[in-house]
C-alpha cells in the first residue's frame, strides 16, 4: 500500500527520473536514505518498473506520430502485435478492447513515409484485416 510519501516521490520521478534524492528528501522531509529505501521498494514491489526518457520524435526526422488502430482476424491477434513490435518505427504497442484490437504508436517521416508504413508493411501482416492511422496533431500532456 502506497502512503502519501511514495506518491510524491512517484510523481517527482516521473515528471524527471534524474531528479536527485537529496531533492526529493527536501520536500518530503525526511532524509535521502529514506527516500533510497523507499525508491528500492517501489522498485522490488514493481511499482517503479524501468526509468526512462522522453524523445522529440521531430528531432530525430520524424515529423508525423499516429496512433494506429489496427484489427486482425481473432486467432492471429497476438502474432500480429508481436509483428508490429519488430518494426523500429513502431515505439509502442497495446492490445485493446475498444474501438480496434491493438492500437500502436507509429513515427513516420511525413504522410508519404506513413502511407508506405501502413500499406506496404503493417497492411500485409498476416491476419491485418484494417489499419486506421490517427495523426497527432499536438501532444497536450
Amino acid at each position: 500500500m502506497l502512503d502519501e510519501r511514495d506518491k510524491i516521490i512517484l510523481e517527482m520521478l516521473t515528471k524527471d527520473a534524474r531528479t536527485p534524492f537529496a531533492e526529493i528528501a527536501k520536500v518530503l522531509g525526511i532524509s535521502e536514505t529514506a527516500v533510497r529505501k523507499r525508491v528500492k521498494a517501489l522498485e522490488e514491489a514493481g511499482v517503479i518498473k524501468q526509468y526512462t526518457i522522453v524523445v522529440d520524435p521531430a528531432k530525430l526526422g520524424y515529423n508525423l506520430v499516429s496512433i494506429t488502430g489496427v484489427d486482425t482476424k481473432p486467432e492471429k491477434i497476438f502474432e500480429v502485435a508481436n509483428k508490429l513490435k519488430e518494426f523500429d518505427f513502431v515505439k509502442h504497442v497495446y492490445l485493446t478492447s475498444g474501438d480496434h484490437m491493438i492500437m500502436a504508436e507509429v513515427w513516420a517521416r511525413d504522410g508519404e513515409h506513413l502511407s508506405e508504413i501502413i500499406s506496404e508493411k503493417i497492411g500485409r501482416i498476416d491476419g491485418v484485416t484494417k489499419v486506421c492511422p490517427a495523426i497527432i496533431l499536438e501532444k497536450m500532456k
